[in-house]
């Protein structure tokens, strides 16, 4: 595949013509049609519904997008890094994080790393769910899950130690349960479609099955109902940290049962050829835990 053809269909993508694409690149209009006439021709797809006056994507050219960008952005790289060695990050970096994951420590790292790398772009993606990597074509996604085995490749950040707490509210209405068997009889908040906590118990796991009457899909609405005295529950530390310090939260010791270790990761497609503009992003988070105590 050649990648200058490639180039003309990103650009053409982004600037909304094949007119403007060509300007862009230095090519003449017929050049520029030329090309993604090839490129559509050795795929055997069309990539583009184009007029003389508009362009759109076709479903086709949708799905091969991400996988087209990623193209231009790889070589981009691969210049910059032959022709330099101060490690610059460049090109389109696209990130999935959860919500509240995203918020805290992702977003504050951004302007630093604009500012530093100058012909690096970031597109955040926050959503609670682990989206196809390839499919969608981000290039690093940051979850605090147990990891399930996959194609993917997993570099583990930091630990993430949670807690189960609830309102000084709740507490004062229903009792302080004293173990982890006593959850069973209290209101506890999991996420929607969770039927288990998992805890760690004398050196040995154990399953507390659960019975809500409120469950959610995101944390954050959990964490709030909590807050507002609706029950019990399993919150990040750096999450819960600074309600417990004002007071709002309290932990509860349960018998000195703790909840199943969980971990920080950083998951990509592959670990072939990693892009730098990725490791530029891990560093930077890295050091942000650590500031944060997170890591």
């Amino acid at each position: 595949m050649n990648i200058d053809d490639v180039q003309v269909f990103t650009a053409a993508v982004s600037a909304g013509s094949l007119a403007a694409a060509a300007r862009r690149l230095g090519l003449t209009p017929m050049v520029a049609s030329r090309r993604l006439a090839a490129l559509e021709a050795e795929l055997g797809v069309r990539l583009l519904h184009r007029t003389t006056r508009s362009l759109s994507l076709t479903p086709e050219g949708e799905t091969f997008l991400p996988y087209a960008q990623a193209l231009v952005d790889n070589e981009q790289e691969a210049l910059v890094r032959l022709r330099s060695s101060d490690g610059a990050a460049i090109g389109l970096l696209r990130v999935s994080a959860s919500i509240a994951f995203g918020l805290k420590f992702i977003a504050p790292i951004v302007p630093p790393l604009l500012e530093g790398h100058p012909q690096l772009r970031i597109a955040l993606e926050l959503t609670d769910t682990l989206p196809d990597l390839v499919a969608s074509g981000i290039d690093l996604a940051i979850r605090i899950a147990p990891l399930r085995d996959s194609g993917m490749v997993a570099q583990k950040l930091a630990d993430n130690p949670r807690l189960v707490v609830a309102s000084p509210d709740y507490l004062a209405r229903h009792g302080v349960p004293d173990d982890i068997d006593a959850l069973t009889r209290h209101q506890c908040l999991p996420l929607l479609g969770v039927t288990h906590w998992t805890f760690v118990d004398r050196g040995g796991e154990r399953h507390i099955r659960l019975t809500p009457r409120f469950s959610a899909s995101t944390i954050e609405a959990c964490h709030a109902t909590c807050l507002a005295g609706g029950g019990i529950a399993r919150l990040s530390v750096w999450r819960a940290a600074d309600d417990l310090a004002a007071g709002r939260l309290v932990p509860l010791e349960l018998g000195g049962a703790r909840p199943e270790d969980i971990h920080l990761w950083a998951v990509y497609p592959t670990n072939k050829m990693v892009p730098q503009k990725v490791r530029v992003f891990i560093a930077a988070l890295r050091r942000k835990l650590a500031q944060e105590g997170g890591g």
